[in-house]
């Protein structure tokens, strides 16, 4: 991301956040849904989104064109994101689309933490998420990058329809499109994180042998906590093949000190006698 698209991007969530402050989370969360749906149309109109950060074009005629385009279609909040993000500056068309949909995700993670479940989604997201990777056929349909995004969004809905927030529905179904061009898996790791940062917490991901009580889970948070200067939230995976010990990732840092870990090591060690 360029820095002029960086900075259309702030002026683009100071405008939401100001709307924000006065919105209910219900029209908070249709101001996400609106959003995702110009970032898609964007996707879809490649001369429509060149023309709208062209900066040969004066920023009043990129708004006038976006406004008409969007007119009657888009509640007031999310014409206004949408008619800053036109009127600023962009290294690139695509820098545009990742613009607005950034700005989708922080309207939907803005009404979760208005009405309270923004700690129930990023729980759902997670567990989603390992649902999906414990059923092999599940995760080749929704994973399968040459098929339907739209057709895989609706499959995403009708599993998680009445059994998660809102929030949570919108944005997983999201991910079947790919947030910032991720694969449907990254994107459901990206937007757990970012539910998190909304919460001013890192994520640990910890795979163990065996389930740790809740003294264990205590204990580790706060130590993680301590090594990272803020609060971490635990995001637990139990696998056996692992065999013992614990592995935790915090972002691009790993450490592992599973027993499997120490086995391949000795066998490695071993070979090379």
């Amino acid at each position: 991301m360029s820095t002029t698209g960086r900075e259309s991007i702030e002026a683009g969530r100071a405008v939401l956040e100001a709307a924000a402050s006065g919105a209910s989370a219900e029209q908070l969360t249709e101001c996400g849904d609106q959003l995702l749906g110009v970032t898609r149309f964007l996707v879809d109109q490649p001369r429509l989104r060149r023309a709208l950060s062209d900066p040969a074009r004066t920023a009043d005629d990129r708004e006038g064109l976006v406004r008409g385009l969007i007119a009657g279609q888009v509640g007031e909040t999310a014409a206004d994101v949408v008619a800053t993000l036109v009127r600023g500056r962009w290294g690139k068309p695509s820098e545009l689309v990742d613009g607005t949909e950034q700005l989708a995700v922080k309207a939907l993670l803005l009404a979760a933490a208005k009405d309270g479940s923004l700690a129930n989604v990023e729980d759902e997201l997670f567990r989603f998420g390992r649902l999906v990777d414990g059923d092999a056929e599940l995760a080749s349909a929704l994973g399968a990058s040459g098929t339907d995004p739209k057709g895989r969004a609706e499959l995403v809905e009708r599993l998680l329809a009445g059994k998660a927030e809102p929030v949570t529905v919108k944005l997983a179904s999201a991910s079947c499109f790919g947030i910032g061009g991720r694969s449907f898996h990254a994107s459901l790791a990206h937007l757990v994180e970012a539910a998190a940062a909304a919460r001013d917490e890192a994520v640990a991901y910890v795979t163990v042998a065996r389930p740790l009580d809740e003294a264990g889970e205590r204990q580790l948070a706060a130590k993680l906590t301590l090594v990272y200067g803020r609060p971490v939230g635990l995001k637990i995976t139990v696998d056996p093949a692992i065999v013992g010990g614990i592995r935790v990732q915090v972002g691009s840092e790993l450490w592992d000190g599973s027993v499997s870990r120490r086995l391949d090591e000795a066998r490695q060690s071993l070979a090379g006698r």
